[in-house]
């Protein structure tokens, strides 16, 4: 048997744990990340890598927020693979009531120093000429960008790495123990931290914590340059993906620089198989067509399925999951971002080491300690 010593071992080289362990290296903390099968696999690989500011509470507005500006600050240190791309965002009214939440949308994120501009029928048109004929506008956020998530989480990683962090892979933990893991091979590693970031797995290693699997489906076309300019979502999208218990799609377009666009989306509780759902699958771009009615003339290349970690309250866990709350107070949780990880990775690691190091963060903690949860139950 063998035992490794390090200040903290991170759970999980997807872009969460990536960037944990990055944040914590540059600490100069001894890192060990343990990840069972690729860097920047599991929902990094699958989703979509939509750097975007949302605004269902002020919590997930700040971490966003905080997150994107942080994403912004690295973005000429990416490589080109990163494929970082500040193509914004537009949210898009379906009729004249989300026109007008485009409206108060567009308050909000001025207000806390986000740039809005809402489109009329016209000018959406203008910007987006494949969408339908009788939308009567939008709201642009030139900020947001996109980046392929799989290789930045791989940056984040080498970028630990040269700073002293080990990877150990394929490892998988199979038990979290009390002063560190036990991994598959028989041997164990110690640590005076453990971060618990596998995502839909992390309740397997971290039994009780509220998070559930959710299951997602997209597809992406062939090479169609220019077919849409920006990261196209419905207003909609927030109604239907901060549903808990049902399931549901929503009209979700994204740009590749390579030309190509990733189609979505979709999200269903209680399934646990990665086979595709063709009637789900089907609803979902029947849903994209009623926004762009070409692409049912397009060419699709593929279609594939993750897991999202989701929580009851739509905001992850962040922090010590003590012994209080029925674990251990060398115990960290960073996890349950649903489809929020890629964005808020940066900032999830830095609000981690600063409660690693017992120092203020730039946002507040509370809203996303993982005790919230028993305070909610008792409030």
């Amino acid at each position: 048997m063998s035992v490794a010593s390090h200040d903290v071992i991170i759970i999980g080289a997807g872009i969460v744990g990536a960037a944990c362990a990055l944040a914590c290296a540059r600490e100069g903390l001894r890192v060990a990340i343990v990840e069972a099968e690729t860097i920047g696999g599991g929902a990094t690989a699958a989703g979509m890598g939509h750097l975007v500011v949302m605004d269902d509470s002020e919590a997930q507005f700040a971490l966003t927020y905080f997150s994107q500006l942080l994403w912004q600050k690295l973005a000429t240190d990416l490589p080109a693979d990163v494929e970082f791309e500040s193509c914004g965002t537009i949210w898009v009214a379906a009729d004249e009531e989300e026109l007008a939440a485009v409206k108060q949308k567009k308050v909000f994120y001025e207000s806390r120093g986000v740039p809005a501009e809402i489109l009329d029928a016209k000018s959406l048109h203008e910007a987006e000429p494949n969408l339908r004929e009788g939308l009567p506008g939008g709201l642009l956020v030139p900020s947001d960008a996109v980046i392929y998530a799989p290789c930045a989480a791989r940056f984040l990683v080498e970028q630990a790495q040269s700073r002293g962090a080990q990877l150990y892979l394929p490892a998988v933990v199979t038990e979290i123990t009390a002063d560190g893991v036990r991994i598959n091979n028989g041997s164990t590693l110690s640590a005076h931290w453990i971060v618990n970031a596998a995502g839909s797995w992390s309740p397997s290693l971290t039994p009780g914590i509220e998070v559930k699997k959710r299951k997602g489906h997209l597809l992406i076309t062939d090479r169609y340059p220019g077919y849409v300019k920006h990261q196209l979502v419905e207003l909609g999208y927030l109604k239907s993906a901060h549903s808990f218990t049902s399931e549901s799609v929503a009209f979700n377009v994204q740009p590749r620089r390579t030309g190509q666009m990733l189609i979505g989306s979709s999200r269903q509780f209680g399934v646990e198989g990665r086979e595709i759902n063709s009637a789900m699958l089907a609803r979902m771009l029947s849903r994209a067509e009623d926004f762009l009615p070409g692409i049912a003339n397009l060419s699709a290349i593929r279609s594939w399925t993750g897991f999202r970690a989701a929580t009851p309250d739509k905001l992850p866990l962040i922090g010590p999951h003590s012994a209080r709350e029925g674990g251990r107070d060398n115990l960290f949780l960073a996890t349950g971002h649903e489809g929020l990880g890629i964005t808020t990775s940066l900032g999830t690691a830095a609000l981690l080491v600063d409660q690693l190091l017992e120092r203020p963060s730039q946002i507040p903690v509370a809203p996303y300690l993982p005790s919230r949860a028993r305070e909610n139950v008792h409030a």
